[in-house]
């Protein structure tokens, strides 16, 4: 009897010191994570909206646990105080002009207070400090980032839709290009054309490439006249010889027009003969009396050639013709 007595004092005894060293082990841990057992400044700042925030959740600076939440308390309708314990090991490295924002830990997990910024040349914070907040950030703003963007893209899709409406019931340019026949084939027959209208411009640019290189070839006539200052000096000369020609061509056709001028006036003899039909009338009879006069003077030679008085004297002269033709030959 005493033997299990005492077996079961022990046993007894063994979950006593075991329940004994977890509660001081879970004090311990607890007292850790709320940072019983070290030094804390208290820092307090403002929000409109805490979002969930609860005393006991975590305050982060630069992804690493600096302290807790002590005090959540109202001043006001948009206005709630919020009070941390910060660890004083760690204050050496926020400054006075950090930002308190709201956050998560991970991303559906308690709200937290994320410490961000400060200047390296401004004091580190003191006991009683009063930080300023910041606009909310983590998922509380990506939900509203979503959410724009959802409104958005309801809006779009209402566009669309519209859209695609009217190009169905043949509204609008485009609708009535994908509706009506008539355009559709005025628009090819505008796009052939336009093409053929590309194909002459390819033709033209291809020519006038072909024309540039032969341009740029050390041969060719316009080569020399663009590089060539002795061609260019000769085609010079040769424009101002056309220019000297060209007035002297000027000049004989303003006295031809003088000429001309002088036949058509009747008060020259040329002009008289060729402008006044009496003096023509005139100079034709006279013409006309010379031929008559000749022929009686032929007729008159031929009779003195056959006059016995004068036969000798002829007959004469034609023997002197005929040596001195021999001679000749």
């Amino acid at each position: 009897m005493a033997a299990s007595e005492r077996k079961r004092s022990i046993i007894v005894g063994l979950f006593t010191f075991i329940g004994l060293i977890i509660l001081i082990a879970g004090i311990l841990v607890l007292g850790t994570q709320q940072n019983k057992f070290s030094k804390n400044l208290t820092v307090t700042t403002y929000f409109k909206d805490v979002k969930g925030l609860k005393v006991g959740n975590n305050v982060w600076f630069s992804g690493v646990k600096v302290g807790i939440i002590k005090e959540i308390s109202f001043q006001s309708v948009e206005n709630v105080k919020v009070v941390m314990n910060v660890e004083e090991k760690s204050s050496k490295f926020i400054r006075k002009d950090v930002i308190a924002t709201l956050s998560s830990d991970g991303l559906i997990g308690n709200a937290i207070i994320s410490l961000v910024g400060g200047s390296e040349n401004v004091p580190a914070i003191e006991n009683n400090d009063e930080i300023k907040s910041g606009v909310s950030g983590g998922m509380d703003a990506m939900l509203a980032t979503l959410q724009v963007n959802n409104e958005n893209l309801v809006e779009i899709t209402k566009n669309f839709a519209a859209l695609s409406q009217n190009l169905v019931e043949g509204k609008g340019a485009v609708g009535a290009m994908m509706t009506d026949e008539t355009i559709a084939a005025n628009l090819k027959q505008s796009i052939t054309t336009l093409n053929g209208t590309m194909g002459q411009a390819n033709q033209a640019v291809n020519n006038l490439v072909v024309l540039t290189k032969k341009l740029n070839n050390n041969s060719g006539l316009i080569h020399e006249l663009s590089t060539d200052t002795a061609v260019f000096a000769s085609l010079r000369e040769s424009a101002a010889q056309l220019q000297g020609v060209t007035q002297t061509a000027n000049a004989l056709m303003a006295n031809l027009n003088q000429t001309t001028a002088r036949l058509n006036d009747k008060d020259n003899a040329i002009g008289v003969l060729t402008n006044d039909p009496e003096a023509a009338n005139e100079i034709k009879q006279i013409l006309r009396n010379l031929n008559t006069s000749t022929e009686k003077l032929d007729e008159n030679m031929e009779a003195l050639q056959s006059n016995f008085l004068l036969r000798g004297f002829f007959k004469k002269k034609a023997k002197e013709e005929a040596a001195a033709q021999d001679t000749t030959k």
